[in-house]
């Protein structure tokens, strides 16, 4: 008699009302990635249950939660018996309502997950880091996309920007900010080895460099440098009639090493700017203070700020002053800015 064979899982399907279904592979780990990496146009921004932009409802079907308490969903929203795709994983063949975006929100480069060596870690400053990773078979990214990395021995994702540009060597440089108290970032930047493996999962994001005519502006607050350089670097290789405006928020003197990463850019088609939003109180400080949003409208309201393409990256506070400042108080067309939200 011969022996049986196991026969391998049969996919999980998944249907959107009134729209296209896709199937989840058995090791897929969210409804969020499986979706974007079958090409759907599915909404989200962070990846990682912070944000909320990939609230869905469930019809049919079960799926586990992830994370229970994910701040990217309000109290109001879980009674309305919303969910978020990042945080939710199918047992079974569902159905679910979400309103997918159009033909350019589509991602442009399918995600893949896979394990990356650890190849150098640098110093930025004395709270962040740049880790090199080698991938073996890695996807290409465009300049401003982020990828999620799994710290072993930590739970969930951690999103974090490339800072270089593809060069379709494998090599992804991220910036990594220590966050007091933070595991990810701790397990990443002081108990990841130069020669160990961590999974990786990308590329991802909509905050990547477009063709455009207009100069750029680039803010950045904190590990934010990570992909403001990566777009400075895009643009700084393309057309060469295209200039950037590059605004780093800092904190005080002491994260100062790490303007070196745009001194390193050394184009004279680069303008760099550094506010300090919190100088010691006896500096020598003579640069900008106060909050860097303040500083790009001083800076660039003369020129009209309608005129440029904007790029910012950085902690919540800082983008919902940039999207004021842009959208509701200079009405800056909503096509000419890109933003990555880190929650």
């Amino acid at each position: 008699m011969s022996a049986g064979v196991d026969a391998a899982p049969s996919p999980i399907r998944i249907q959107v009302e009134n729209g296209p279904s896709f199937s989840v592979g058995p090791n897929e780990d969210t409804l969020l990635r499986a979706a974007l990496r079958a090409g759907l146009a599915f909404p989200y921004e962070c990846s990682v249950g912070g944000c909320g932009a990939c609230r869905f409802e469930l019809l049919d079907g079960v799926m586990d939660t992830l994370w229970d308490s994910a701040p990217g969903l309000s109290e109001r929203d879980r009674k309305r018996g919303k969910r978020l795709a990042c945080q939710s994983r199918p047992c079974g063949d569902a159905s679910i309502r979400v309103r997918l975006g159009g033909e350019a929100e589509r991602p442009p480069v399918a995600p893949r997950r896979q394990r990356a060596t650890l190849v150098e870690r640098r110093p930025v400053n004395d709270e962040m880091v740049e880790l090199s990773l080698q991938l073996s078979d890695a996807p290409p990214f465009l300049a401003g996309q982020y990828a999620l990395l799994f710290p072993q021995g930590v739970d969930g994702a951690r999103a974090y920007s490339m800072a270089n540009l593809d060069q379709g060597d494998g090599r992804w440089r991220f910036i990594v900010r220590r966050t007091p108290g933070g595991r990810g970032s701790t397990a990443l930047c002081d108990g990841l080895a130069v020669g160990a493996e961590v999974e990786v999962d990308g590329p991802y994001g909509h905050a990547w460099l477009r063709p455009s005519t207009r100069d750029v502006v680039c803010v950045a607050g904190g590990s934010g440098l990570g992909p403001m350089l990566s777009i400075s670097r895009g643009v700084l290789a393309g057309d060469a009639a295209r200039r950037v405006h590059f605004f780093l928020g800092l904190r005080n003197e002491a994260e100062l090493a790490a303007v070196r990463e745009i001194d390193a850019l050394a184009d004279p088609r680069l303008q760099a700017c550094v506010v300090l939003s919190a100088p010691a109180g006896a500096t020598a400080w003579t640069g900008a203070t106060g909050f860097v949003h303040t500083e790009v409208e001083r800076a660039l309201s003369p020129a009209g700020l309608a005129g440029f393409d904007f790029y910012f990256a950085g902690p919540p506070p800082m983008i919902d002053a940039m999207q004021d400042l842009l959208m509701v108080r200079h009405r800056v067309p909503f096509e000419q800015v890109r933003f990555d939200r880190y929650v």
